[in-house]
């Protein structure tokens, strides 16, 4: 994929002398459904606001669907195009889901009446009930109705799975799949590793407001893999020599690295030390998601 819908470069805000996103350049592939990935405070809601025009970046640049994020109109145009659930899903407690809904509707001349009954019946939310007596997962799920059924290009959904329980979660995930399907792009963040695995192609890490890893879901488990070495005595490899590999854990009697990318010098320098076995393992995108955030950490670890 090289059509890229949402894109960014050296983008970064700064409050005060803390950075919460530092030069950050992210590519999202038209049609995807991209995960966006870090820890509390990585700067993920921040990163989703500066492309929406909400924040205004302190320096650096960015684009969705051709319209540059700093420019007034193209902001707008971002936002007609764009259809937006944010974290904390704010809706209006006095209304009931009937008003809301029929408030919202005639906003977006291109709403999905069929989805909407659709996702109405398959969440079986209360039409009438008061939005303030509904349930923190019925308040997700009505966010995501309102938010879907605008029938727009590209949907960003902030931890669109807050609140709800294992059954809904589920019914969401494989509506996302099918929105993707049709040829919509979802631009999602969540806490939840397990569910981006479970549905994204394409995955977007960030750190500290930095960019980590920008990859196909199938490439980034192709590169990211752990070189498991033991030893039937105490190792003399020189651990320096690793240079290549994100991070490394010894103990006398075995050598675990965490390598990216092509891995064949490092396999070479690792057999040179004589191993008794050397094996190469596979990981979960929790596991690729750990190991960087641990590397970051320390290169090195002995």
């Amino acid at each position: 994929m090289n059509d890229y819908v949402i894109s960014s470069s050296d983008l970064t805000k700064q409050y005060g002398s803390f950075k919460a996103v530092d030069q950050l350049d992210l590519q999202v592939p038209k049609g995807s459904i991209c995960g966006f990935l870090g820890q509390n405070g990585a700067g993920k809601s921040t990163t989703i606001k500066m492309l929406l025009g909400m924040v205004k970046p302190t320096s650096g640049s960015g684009s969705v669907l051709g319209f540059d994020i700093e420019e007034e109109k193209s902001s707008l145009e971002i936002r007609k195009r764009v259809a937006y659930v944010a974290e904390d899903k704010r809706l209006y407690d006095y209304m009931t889901v009937a008003q809301i809904l029929n408030f919202t509707r005639p906003f977006f001349g291109a709403w999905d009446k069929d989805l909407e009954r659709h996702l109405l019946d398959e969440f079986k939310l209360p039409i009438n009930r008061s939005i303030k007596k509904l349930s923190k997962g019925m308040r997700t799920q009505l966010a995501l109705v309102l938010g879907i059924c605008r029938n727009t290009e590209i949907l960003i959904l902030d931890e669109p799975s807050e609140g709800l329980d294992p059954v809904n979660n589920e019914k969401v995930l494989k509506l996302l799949v099918g929105l993707a399907s049709d040829g919509k792009t979802i631009f999602f963040s969540s806490h939840n590793v397990f569910e981006v695995e479970q549905v994204s192609d394409y995955i977007i890490m960030i750190h500290k407001g930095r960019l980590v890893e920008s990859k196909s879901l199938e490439q980034l488990k192709e590169d990211n893999k752990i070189i498991k070495c033991l030893y039937s005595e105490k190792h003399n490899l020189d651990l320096k020599s690793l240079k290549a590999a994100k991070s490394v854990k010894s103990d006398p009697n075995s050598v675990l690295v965490f390598a990216d990318g092509d891995k064949s010098a490092l396999l070479d320098i690792l057999k040179q030390s004589h191993p008794s076995s050397v094996e190469v393992i596979n990981l979960s995108l929790k596991d690729i998601f750990l190991e960087n955030l641990k590397a970051l950490e320390s290169h090195v670890i002995s």
